[in-house]
């Protein structure tokens, strides 16, 4: 149990008794016993105390390690509230060490991605993101920013002194690669979307093509049904892996062709809706056969809704289709080709070009929103240092440009925006 506050001390005293001289000294682990009114010991515990501001919020913090029985933590935590303490409020802890200057809130949003990751990567960009590596990307654009500003506020200031204010072309060598490199940052949302969100990848394909038996050996587990009759798939069977570190929700669809029942049918439609809604496609291919119609529409489909992957299953089988170029060649019954397919699907998704600079992107929305209102406010300088309008008007476009990423560290940033941001925190964090 965490205490943070002021009186944290006070209100851990009345729950707990120490040995006799016992003092109460900072970052140090002292043994103690968890009593009840009538001085009955409940628990043994460890108590902390994190002296401020030396604690996680800036505040006296002290921790209570409990053995971990429900029943003893929830009367530890009534005790502590019938001695003056009350309820934390959700993300309340992250949000007393914003206020207090701690951590900025890019190193807040990111505490909560770390609580929520699910594979070791997310884990490894959230704590890195908790260390401030967002803020180590937005700083030398916002001092490159400042000092055009203050390049340009100058010149204007001190106009009657003859000072120079530089040209154009000046001016534009430094704008175009601070907007450049603002874009950047605003195109890597596309990647770290699909890291703190995951992928939606639809496997498709013609009826008995091997969906479902790919389906179970991406999963490494018998998780579809796999039958020799064409159309055993019904409806759609997802399950979520990790790939690379990155979540990927895998969805079974039912084949995809004239449906010979009401149901098969209903399957087929949920089938084009995964594909319509899937970050990325699976085609299926039957490379032991020739390619039918069906195939083709399938494949053409796929090209007109975006990201796709051909995939040839049956590769063990001798060849007898005429494959599209770049088809990667499996086979689900002996698990020939599947590190390839893997490769190929996060190559899709841009993971190999990311992982050089793995921490070089963002993944919040809200980052990558106030990004975009900066880069357009940088785009509209370019086009009036370009039109020749006024220095004045221009500081105008760059000022705007600045508010966002301010509004990212949280400098500028309403209290109905940070009242958001925490509110979906865990309690106790």
């Amino acid at each position: 149990m965490r205490i943070s506050g002021d009186s944290a001390r006070d209100v851990a005293s009345a729950l707990l008794r120490f040995s006799p001289g016992t003092e109460w000294v900072p970052r140090h682990a002292s043994l103690g016993e968890l009593i009840d009114d009538s001085g009955a010991v409940v628990d043994q515990v460890v108590a902390t105390w994190f002296a401020a501001p030396r604690s996680y919020t800036a505040e006296d913090v002290v921790e209570i390690a409990c053995h971990g029985a429900p029943v003893v933590l929830r009367f530890c935590v009534e005790q502590a509230c019938r001695h003056g303490a009350r309820l934390a409020e959700s993300g309340e802890f992250t949000l007393r060490a914003f206020v207090h200057g701690r951590i900025d809130l890019p190193q807040a949003e990111a505490v909560r991605d770390l609580i929520d990751a699910t594979t070791l990567y997310q884990a490894r960009v959230a704590a890195r993101q908790v260390e401030g590596s967002v803020a180590r990307l937005l700083t030398p654009l916002k001092t490159q920013l400042l000092e055009l500003i203050a390049l340009l506020e100058a010149g204007i200031d001190f106009a009657e002194d003859d000072i120079s204010v530089a040209p154009p072309e000046a001016i534009l060598a430094r704008l175009n690669p601070l907007t450049a490199s603002v874009e950047k940052l605003v195109r890597s949302f596309n990647y770290g979307r699909l890291v703190h969100n995951g992928v939606s990848l639809a496997i498709v394909g013609r009826p008995n093509v091997g969906k479902s038996s790919l389906f179970n050996r991406l999963l490494e587990q018998d998780r579809a049904i796999v039958t020799d009759i064409p159309g055993t798939t019904r409806d759609l069977v997802s399950e979520t892996v990790a790939l690379g570190g990155v979540p990927v929700r895998f969805v079974d669809t039912a084949g995809i062709r004239a449906g010979s029942d009401l149901v098969e049918s209903l399957g087929i439609e949920r089938s084009l809706q995964a594909m319509a809604d899937a970050d990325l496609t699976l085609v299926v291919l039957d490379s032991s056969s020739e390619l039918t119609t069906g195939d083709e529409e399938i494949l053409n489909r796929a090209t007109a809704q975006g990201r796709h992957i051909v995939v040839a299953n049956k590769s063990d089988l001798p060849a007898a289709a005429v494959l599209p170029p770049g088809a990667v060649a499996v086979s689900a019954a002996t698990g020939t080709g599947l590190e390839e397919l893997k490769e190929a699907v996060l190559k899709a998704i841009g993971h190999a070009a990311q992982a050089e600079h793995e921490f070089a992107f963002i993944t919040s929305l809200r980052q990558e929103q106030l990004l975009q209102e900066c880069a357009g406010a940088l785009r509209c300088a370019q086009l009036a240092v370009e039109e020749h309008i006024p220095h004045e008007m221009l500081l105008l476009d760059l000022y705007g440009a600045l508010h966002p990423l301010d509004a990212i560290t949280g400098k500028t940033t309403a209290d109905d925006i940070l009242n958001r941001i925490f509110s979906t925190f865990c309690i106790g964090k």
